[in-house]
């Protein structure tokens, strides 16, 4: 077993604890982790309800952190040790000598329908922990998940697999029916959400199990690396899934408010200019001459235009949307904002991004309603960067900061740096954001390095990586 006492006891036990917090981007400083230990004293170890509680209060300071928090506490703070305390007595068929054969799953499907129906959390707790056992080793049924060194390896799919929770949905509805219910479709909607809520939550305490399990043979920082879900912000835009896009979303206006706070500090420190040497004399006349009070020069900054140019092909779509809404929740920091979208060629969108505007499905509406492709519908910068030019060259002004959003894979097509190199010349301001990774840069038919040459290209990966890059950007 992998599971080793810390050699400073509990406060190392914390310590360890702490720094897998930080290595998976939550920040946690000795404050921190001095009130956490605070905590980790006044508390019960054993009500781990409360501790987990306790040491969320102590250490999290931000939204979005607690899936990760929630994680790392299952695995630093197990609420059981290998099997267990079996509480629950798995039914098993009877063979012809009379003695115990396989696992009857039918009877512990029957089991788990009666506990679901009762809602009881700790009765399906146990079972979840006698399923695993029983189910998810190897052998299990006949189906034989493999060992690795003679030992048993879980597996949450199989377990689940077997006992099928999301099958037993109409028979646990039937159970709720009473005699004199009500049986109207609002009813039965309801209870079935309550159902799935808690065929969810068994299924969660199923794979818990089998993290804990894994973690103590093969190690909990081994098992941290896969089972901890990233934060939001530190999900790769171009290898999130639907549902991780969606959550990138809702990040967007905390973390444009974020930004403008910082803007503003910046603004503060950046508000006094060189020494007025005159206003500074004039105001030491009062003082015989001694300048007690020294005037600077004050600092008129303008909000400058931008214009946007971004690609919407493919999977850099879920990129360039997550930017243009950040840039939408940002546009107060500029004078004026106008929106270009490209695939083959490119069309103004800005419309879409109104104040006011409904952004739900914009990009659909981008790749519905804009004229973007013109051949083949693949990526061409050239002929979109062409088409920008000859249209839309006058918006870049020497009061126009450009920002082209794109990975920069032309299709072997001819990049048009050309007129590139005339844009970013027009402009106060160029900048190009790029959601791979900067050892992919000029593989295969990335332009990327060649368009570096005439513009300054930031990686882009993730959130927080995008964040960081706008707010060196952003007008002071």
């Amino acid at each position: 077993m992998a599971v080793t006492t810390p050699e400073h006891g509990l406060p190392g036990h914390l310590v360890d604890f702490v720094g897998a917090l930080r290595r998976h981007g939550v920040a946690v400083g000795p404050g921190e982790t001095v009130d956490a230990a605070e905590v980790v004293g006044a508390l019960d170890l054993l009500r781990r309800r409360e501790l987990r509680e306790g040491l969320a209060s102590a250490l999290l300071r931000r939204s979005g952190q607690r899936e990760v928090f929630d994680t790392l506490f299952d695995l630093y703070f197990p609420p059981a040790l290998g099997v267990g305390a079996q509480d629950v007595e798995v039914p098993r068929t009877e063979t012809d000598d009379g003695s115990e054969g396989p696992v009857d799953v039918d009877a512990l499907r029957d089991l788990l329908a009666d506990l679901l129906l009762a809602g009881d959390e700790e009765a399906l707790r146990e079972l979840a922990r006698a399923a695993v056992d029983a189910l998810g080793t190897a052998g299990a049924s006949g189906t034989g998940v493999q060992g690795v060194n003679g030992r048993p390896s879980w597996s949450a799919y199989q377990a689940l697999r077997l006992m099928s929770p999301e099958t037993l949905l109409a028979r646990i509805l039937d159970g709720m029916r009473q005699d004199g219910d009500p049986t109207d479709d609002f009813t039965d909607e309801v209870r079935r959400r309550e159902i799935r809520d808690r065929i969810a939550r068994f299924r969660k305490m199923v794979q818990d199990e089998v993290r804990r399990r894994t973690a103590e043979q093969r190690g909990r920082d081994q098992v941290a690396k896969t089972a901890v879900p990233k934060q939001a912000e530190q999900v790769e835009f171009l290898s999130a899934y639907a549902e991780q896009l969606a959550q990138l979303r809702r990040t967007v206006h905390p973390l444009a408010r974020r930004l403008a706070s910082r803007l503003a500090v910046r603004r503060k420190h950046a508000k006094r200019g060189t020494l007025d040497m005159r206003r500074t004399l004039r105001r030491s006349m009062s003082t015989g001459g001694v300048p007690m009070k020294p005037a600077y020069k004050t600092r008129r900054p303008g909000r400058p235009e931008l214009v946007i140019l971004c690609d919407v092909s493919g999977s850099v779509a879920g990129f360039s949307h997550f930017t243009l809404l950040l840039v939408q929740a940002l546009r107060e920091q500029f004078s004026k904002v106008r929106v270009f979208a490209f695939v083959e060629k490119t069309d103004e969108v800005t419309h879409l991004f109104e104040p006011g505007a409904e952004l739900s499905g914009v990009m659909q509406r981008v790749l519905r309603e804009a004229d973007l492709t013109a051949f083949d519908g693949h990526s061409d910068y050239g002929h979109a960067l062409g088409s920008f030019g000859e249209f839309w060259g006058e918006a870049i002004t020497s009061k126009t900061s450009l920002l082209i959003l794109g990975d920069a894979r032309t299709n072997y097509r001819d990049p048009n740096l050309a007129v590139l190199r005339r844009l970013a010349g027009q402009a106060r301001h160029a900048h190009w954001l790029n959601p791979e990774p900067e050892r992919q840069w000029g593989t295969g038919d990335s332009a990327a390095h060649r368009y570096a040459d005439v513009l300054p290209m930031h990686e882009c990966r993730t959130a927080g990586q995008l964040a960081d890059v706008v707010e060196a950007l952003l007008p002071v």
